[in-house]
């Protein structure tokens, strides 16, 4: 295990969301009242409990895909706040570590967000590894960060970073992220956009098969189905393997929005979005 360094700095600050703090807390809390999230600012009056163990959110810049995750941060921030946070993002670049963590605070414009430590330590087994590394140019857990620090008190997270491969090695991942979340006040988030670059009409027909199977709680079936039907969801690979590691929890997911690139600015070919909740029907 290596020792803890300096904060991350940021990759995608000024690019995919503001740079300065209080325009980037501006920003945030428009993605909520948009007419394309959830219109309203999260809810002052948490509920003493807690249902949602799990989400799906997009990781585009925000003026395009943040009213979509908003969806399910708003739902996030009327409940109880979980111990900690794993974000489980994507591997864009497919180099460094297959599975890799981070194991030290990342830095926003909204401040640092910390790491739990505890929980890299346990999911720090094979194929998993800390490799700091492999996170610097990555921005798919990064955007995730302005979110949960608006609508957490001081939240603790873990970033491990997904690469695509073959099912059996994401099945791999899965086995030690259940064990390490297993009986844990954990929220596991899976950072994914859906189809890439194709008109609107093709990108909902395509989007609604990989998300027919997060529905029905089916990782086997979405790898399948992104496979076979070539559907460009960059999230495949964190999408499957928390679904994989939630496996035999009494959960139901629902689909809270799905929309498109093109919402936001005319455009012949788009990037699909979605945000979904894994929940319990008995408090966690």
């Amino acid at each position: 295990m290596s020792t803890p360094g300096p904060p991350r700095p940021p990759a995608v600050a000024g690019r995919f969301y503001a740079g300065d703090g209080a325009e980037l807390a501006r920003e945030i809390e428009g993605c909520f009242v948009d007419p394309r999230g959830p219109g309203h600012l999260p809810v002052r009056h948490r509920s003493p409990e807690r249902h949602i163990r799990a989400a799906v959110v997009p990781h585009a810049g925000l003026s395009y895909s943040g009213a979509i995750a908003a969806h399910a941060y708003a739902a996030i921030a009327a409940e109880r706040p979980p111990a900690s946070v794993l974000i489980l993002g994507v591997n864009h670049a497919g180099e460094g570590e297959p599975a890799a963590l981070s194991d030290r605070a990342w830095m926003t414009p909204l401040g640092p967000v910390q790491t739990d430590s505890a929980l890299v330590n346990a999911l720090a087994q094979r194929p998993i590894v800390v490799d700091e590394a492999t996170h610097l140019p990555e921005h798919s857990i990064e955007v995730q960060l302005p979110f949960l620090d608006y609508v957490l008190p001081h939240p603790k997270f873990v970033a491990l970073m997904v690469r695509y491969g073959t099912l059996g090695f994401l099945e791999q991942v899965a086995r030690v992220v259940r064990e390490a979340v297993r009986d844990q006040d954990i929220l596991l988030l899976a950072s994914t956009d859906f189809s890439h670059y194709i008109p609107p009409a093709r990108a909902e027909q395509l989007d609604r098969r990989a998300i027919d199977r997060i529905l029905a709680l089916d990782p086997k079936g979405l790898y399948e189905t992104v496979l076979r039907d070539d559907i460009s969801m960059c999230g495949i690979a964190p999408t499957t393997s928390m679904l994989a590691a939630l496996e035999g929890e009494p959960l139901t997911a629902r689909l809270l929005r799905w929309g498109h690139s093109g919402e936001v600015e005319e455009m012949s070919t788009v990037v699909g979005y979605a945000s979904l909740l894994l929940e319990s029907a008995e408090p966690l």
